[in-house]
């Protein structure tokens, strides 16, 4: 069974609204900040345990999914038929597009992977010589944000590839099988033989 063109949006929304999901509510469990048990000359910060680091390179796991089928799926030879890259990028709406898609997508892995390291390091890293620690987390928000530019990249990819099946279709009416260009008639000559 070959694949179609919705078939591919579909798994590129889901992918991406799954990524949406985690990002969102990463950020909704992330703890505000941790406990300081004081030491011997040391504070030992104790963190309750959350899903938010889990959850955030879960995020970023499926928007590279979703980034990765949506790049994929601009230059698949749908029916058989490959589109010339050049054919696509004719098209100014396209190119446009298509680096939105792909910008949006690289800010939405940072501000994924930024907090989601940090939130790790703060957990592992729990041991601090500074007595007037706070046990921080990771900056309030990020992940939200990152979770909607994630939504955001999907969509992007989602226009791209309709404006990539337009190209296709404007690529086939203009070129035959055989690459040579058709002649469209109107109505015959009166008069004519």
């Amino acid at each position: 069974m070959a694949v179609t063109t919705k078939q591919m949006a579909l798994i590129v929304a889901a992918l991406g609204v799954v990524s949406f999901i985690f990002g969102v509510v990463a950020e909704n469990k992330k703890p505000a900040s941790g406990t300081p048990i004081m030491g011997k000359g040391v504070v030992i910060c104790k963190y309750p345990s959350d899903p938010t680091v889990a959850l955030g390179y879960l995020s970023v796991a499926f928007l590279i999914a979703s980034t990765v089928v949506g790049y994929l799926s601009l230059f698949y030879p749908y029916q058989g038929k490959a589109i010339p890259f050049s054919a696509l990028f004719q098209s100014t709406s396209f190119v446009v597009f298509f680096n939105i898609a792909l910008g949006t997508a690289g800010l939405a892995i940072a501000l994924l992977l930024w907090p989601t390291i940090t939130e790790q390091l703060h957990l592992v890293r729990n041991i601090h010589y500074n007595l007037n620690t706070k046990c921080p987390t990771a900056k309030t928000g990020l992940l939200g944000g990152g979770a909607f530019l994630s939504l955001d990249a999907t969509l992007f990819w989602l226009v791209s590839l309709m404006l990539a099946g337009n190209a296709r279709e404007d690529y086939f009416e203009e070129v035959n099988p055989k690459g040579q260009y058709t002649i469209e008639h109107d109505a015959p000559i009166k008069g004519s033989a």
